[in-house]
């Protein structure tokens, strides 16, 4: 089995290098910025070493991973003399395996490995990267490699071309770091009637997991509810003109996601055309709510 490296140590390389030791494969070297990162992942790992310098990594594995935050990558690419055949794998979400063209051009075979999932910290990161879905971008042998990691941390993979990478981490960040934004738009709203911030997400928890639930079983459109759904255009009504009155702020975004959803509604079939036409209408772009 390939010997593996990591350069960075933040909470992807950490989680990562971790799970697939446990799973078999040999982590042997670590090298971060942050000797004190270094150290811990390698006290975490069995057999692994720190390594003095990126290139020392490189010199010890077969397969290394650069984990270093986006913008690192292809400074580590370019300031490693990579050996011919050996895999070089950045674990980014936005950026294709062009940023790894140094070590293609020195031979190396050049791959990326996205974990679709939300790191808030390295424990978390540890717990959750297996089951996860993989994002890979590589050619053969080296993808075949990258597949069976996926299957060794229970994952799902779908592959990516290079023109991919951009839109399939802006439909992530949507899916994930902006269901954080709404949630935090909620608990303003909540403030208005005097709940505080944290019981607020307490209280809204439920009805996100229900949410989550739903999807998963129902699949969309079948798992929408609410007044959309139902071409409740009163109950829509109602919502504008209160939060035109308490949080003027958050109706452009109440809008928009309310147009953004008639298409799902009128999907489901619940609604029909004349109901979705009426909802958009009321949903336009419109500082005032009629009476």
């Amino acid at each position: 089995m390939q010997r593996l490296g990591f350069i960075g140590a933040g909470t992807v390389g950490t989680a990562l290098a971790r799970r697939l030791s446990e799973r078999g494969y040999p982590v042997v070297a670590v090298y971060s910025r942050s000797p004190a990162s270094a150290e811990r992942l390698a006290a975490a790992v069995t057999g692994c070493e720190v390594g003095t310098s990126s290139q020392a990594v490189a010199d010890a594995t077969d397969l290394v991973f650069i984990t270093t935050p986006d913008d690192a990558i292809g400074p580590v690419a370019a300031e490693v003399r990579w050996s011919p055949g050996q895999s070089v794998v950045h674990c980014s979400g936005a950026d294709s395996v062009d940023t790894l063209e140094p070590a293609r051009k020195l031979g190396a075979r050049v791959g990326a490995f996205h974990p679709l999932q939300t790191f808030a910290s390295v424990e978390q990161a540890i717990a959750n990267i297996a089951g996860s879905t993989f994002a890979l971008e590589a050619e053969e042998p080296l993808l075949g490699t990258l597949r069976e990691m996926a299957r060794a941390l229970d994952g799902h993979t779908i592959e990516l071309k290079a023109g991919d990478k951009v839109l399939y981490h802006a439909a992530a960040v949507i899916a994930c770091n902006y269901l954080v934004t709404l949630v935090k738009l909620s608990t303003d709203l909540w403030q208005v009637f005097g709940v505080p911030p944290d019981e607020a997400a307490r209280d809204l928890l439920p009805l996100l997991r229900g949410t989550i639930a739903n999807i998963t079983r129902l699949g969309i459109p079948q798992c929408l509810t609410g007044p959309i759904a139902r071409g409740d255009t009163g109950t829509i009504t109602k919502h504008l003109r209160a939060l035109e009155k308490a949080a003027p702020g958050v109706l452009p975004t109440y809008r928009d996601l309310g147009r953004q959803t008639v298409p799902i509604a009128l999907a489901k079939g619940r609604i029909d055309q004349r109901q979705a036409d009426a909802l958009l209408a009321l949903l336009k772009d419109n500082p005032q709510v009629q009476a």
